[in-house]
């Protein structure tokens, strides 16, 4: 066991719960990102407007870790807790309203961080909701997984058997809260959270169950100057030619005109973009046209924003 490792143990032995302290919620205001070069040209929204309080979290979210638009059903996002809380999926609208509460078996979760919604498997017509259990605080997890299960037919309350798909880092573990889907292809990839960047990408291949895939590193994201770091949210646009980026402070948007997948994507250049101060803000997600994003916190009552076009 490597010093590092055996620290982390000890460290967290001693601590009456290896979880991470939550700051105390604030009124949370939007945040001027300034005057972002406009991207013209390109599917989705040439500027931003400012952001605009639609609802609030939902008291059965008190720990809203990740926003995913339904491919399924306009209007809808599906969000889940982080770890400490029970199994669940959840159908949300833009108010805050449940749609639909899913009770999840099949899989003991550690720290669900993140979730998407892409084809079920690369050429499928079939979307699935994926949950990424990637959360690593001490970063000691020898492998980690995503779980998968269908849109379902209809949104009403319902218990739902996921399917569990694992991989491992090549390098060494990450601590990681941000999943995306290539809305095209279904290709999946994580961004670990790290304080010396916006993140490190690596792109998960060939996921199927009873195996462990090795993802594979594609890049690292830098904010312009270094002025930002710590990645807790990512979602995909459907162009495929966007990324939204969270951090606790600030929302950040990859763009590259053109870009056929993931790795074109990741050569394009990082704008900051209309985001809200809020505690613990772990959730963002593109709407479905793609004509704006939807940003949420971990505090029951705390405001939805809603950023759309100029």
């Amino acid at each position: 066991m490597g010093g590092r490792r055996a620290w982390a143990v000890l460290l967290c032995w001693g601590l009456v719960a290896c979880s991470r302290p939550k700051p105390m919620p604030s009124d949370a205001e939007p945040r001027d990102a300034g005057h972002p070069p406009p991207a013209l040209g390109m599917p989705g929204c040439d500027a931003y407007g400012p952001p605009r309080q639609t609802g609030s979290v939902p008291r059965e979210l008190p720990e809203l870790s990740g926003l995913a638009a339904s491919a399924r059903y306009p209007g809808v996002f599906w969000a889940h807790n982080d770890s400490g809380n029970d199994f669940e999926l959840f159908a949300i609208d833009e108010s805050g309203r449940v749609r639909a509460r899913l009770t999840l078996t099949g899989a003991n979760p550690r720290d669900v961080e993140d979730v998407a919604v892409a084809p079920c498997s690369p050429g499928s017509a079939r979307t699935c909701v994926f949950l990424a259990d990637i959360g690593d605080n001490f970063e000691l997890r020898d492998e980690v997984r995503l779980y998968r299960l269908p849109e379902p037919d209809a949104l009403g309350d319902a218990s739902v058997r996921v399917e569990a798909l694992a991989f491992k880092y090549p390098d060494e573990a990450h601590d990681a809260e941000a999943l995306v889907a290539d809305p095209r292809s279904g290709r999946l990839a994580v961004i670990t959270k790290t304080r010396r960047s916006l993140g490190d990408v690596y792109a998960l291949d060939g996921l199927a169950p009873g195996v462990v895939t090795q993802a594979t590193k594609l890049g690292t994201l830098v904010a312009p100057g270094g002025v930002d770091r710590v990645t807790t949210a990512a979602s995909f646009h459907p162009s495929g030619q966007r990324l939204l980026v969270r951090t606790y402070s600030r929302v950040w948007e990859l763009r590259q005109p053109g870009a056929e997948n993931l790795e074109s994507l990741l050569r394009g250049s990082l704008v900051e973009v209309p985001g809200a101060s809020q505690a613990q803000a772990e959730a963002a997600s593109y709407l479905p046209d793609g004509d704006g994003y939807l940003l949420g916190t971990e505090f029951s009552g705390q405001p939805l924003w809603h950023v759309g076009c100029r």
